[in-house]
């Protein structure tokens, strides 16, 4: 396959959109398992969109971020942990190309291969003979369940001082622990992994540094558009294409629920349930709008500062922080408004809008999607100071 012959935007977002029906009939199993159902995840495969970030080489299709954003957007609409999870398996595969190519060979050997990963160096990996000893666990662990492959941060500690790598790792090769019992994107299995006394080849050792600053180790990926733009910009635009979705889904969900329902600030003193106002409705949809602004914005400098290879300022990398921010934000804002706007039958279990509105609000607790870290690092950046982090 030829990066020509990869389908186009239109025809993935639609392969996205036929899915939806089925995601939302198993989004309460998702929920009540703890894990995606297998029938999800052999539409999934069947339908190719876990390709979107698989080297063409491999039967990939190199997608652009546009066309990743807008299909993990499109899966969100029938379900937020089938999106998240799709979300964390695109920027896996896509940090697998990043890779030497041999250790690629070994990932992608299997056509349908998972690849899942973690972005938090919460393991420790010392120098060893041939590759490092690799100790510690990840937690939040998204798709590990279903995945054959972890790309996953560590410290590699050194003579020189402690360093950031990756590390590529067989799932079977680490222990898991079913710990996922949560509020909110409960059908994701974000399960906690770990690794003892794990030894890890050198070339599955890939430092971080280099990484952020848009270099990497792979031949053969190195003149691919998608993989010369910057790590950490590629990872922030991808995890927010979820709360895209969860707010286009929290809009639909509502109307459906509106044909009957008063809309008025008057004569509800005897109404079961709160009337619903126009301001409300208004209020919601332009937050939605802004969310896709910012969304769309981010990939669209990606898709075109990203394959140019020019250097990008740390104002640009921090704006697209800001802009993961303000989808968080303005979706959750959107969705509490409307969750509170449907009332008091929504508090049931079988009415999406209130999975929407706890998966909204555990995507705004994630520690690189939270609303306020991603505003205060672009405020820095914006006033002269340094951003505080090394992952921009």
């Amino acid at each position: 396959m030829t990066a020509k012959e990869s389908p186009s935007r239109e025809e993935l977002v639609s392969r996205a959109a036929e899915l939806v029906p089925l995601l939302q009939k198993n989004a309460l199993w998702h929920e009540e398992h703890r894990r995606l159902s297998d029938e999800t995840l052999t539409a999934l495969t069947d339908s190719g969109l876990l390709q979107i970030r698989v080297p063409v080489r491999y039967g990939g299709y190199e997608s652009d971020m546009r066309t990743a954003v807008d299909v993990i957007a499109e899966l969100a609409r029938g379900d937020g942990s089938t999106a998240w999870v799709m979300a964390v398996y695109a920027i896996s595969s896509w940090m697998a190309g990043l890779f030497p190519d041999e250790v690629q060979d070994e990932i992608f050997a299997d056509p349908g291969v998972r690849v899942s990963g973690i972005l938090s160096p919460t393991a420790v990996a010392v120098p060893v003979e041939g590759g490092v000893l690799l100790n510690g666990k990840w937690t939040f662990n998204s798709g590990a369940l279903h995945s054959s492959w972890n790309t996953n941060a560590a410290v590699l500690m050194t003579p020189e001082g402690p360093q950031p790598i990756m590390v590529a790792v067989p799932l079977a090769d680490l222990e898991i622990v079913d710990d996922w019992h949560t509020t909110g994107l409960r059908g994701s299995g974000s399960v906690t992994t770990v690794a003892t006394d794990l030894f890890v080849p050198e070339p599955r050792v890939l430092p971080m540094v280099p990484v952020l600053q848009g270099r990497h180790r792979s031949l053969a990926n190195a003149e691919s558009p998608i993989y010369r733009a910057p790590f950490m910009p590629t990872a922030c635009a991808t995890v927010a294409a979820p709360a895209l979705g969860l707010a286009r889904a929290a809009k639909e969900a509502f109307f459906e629920r509106l044909p009957g329902r008063k809309i008025s600030y008057t004569e509800y003193a005897n109404q079961a349930e709160a009337p619903v106002t126009h301001l409300q409705v208004a209020d919601a949809v332009t937050r939605i709008d802004e969310v896709e602004f910012h969304a769309h914005r981010a990939a669209a400098l990606i898709d075109t500062k990203g394959p140019t290879g020019e250097e990008w300022t740390l104002e640009e990398r921090a704006r697209i922080r800001l802009d993961l921010g303000a989808v968080c934000s303005r979706t959750k804002e959107a969705v509490d408004i409307l969750n509170t706007a449907s009332g008091g039958s929504s508090i049931y279990t079988t009415v999406p809008i209130q999975r929407i509105e706890r998966d909204v609000q555990t995507l705004n607790l994630h520690g690189i999607l939270h609303p306020n870290t991603n505003l205060e690092l672009y405020g820095r950046v914006a006033c002269g100071l340094g951003p505080n982090t090394l992952y921009l």
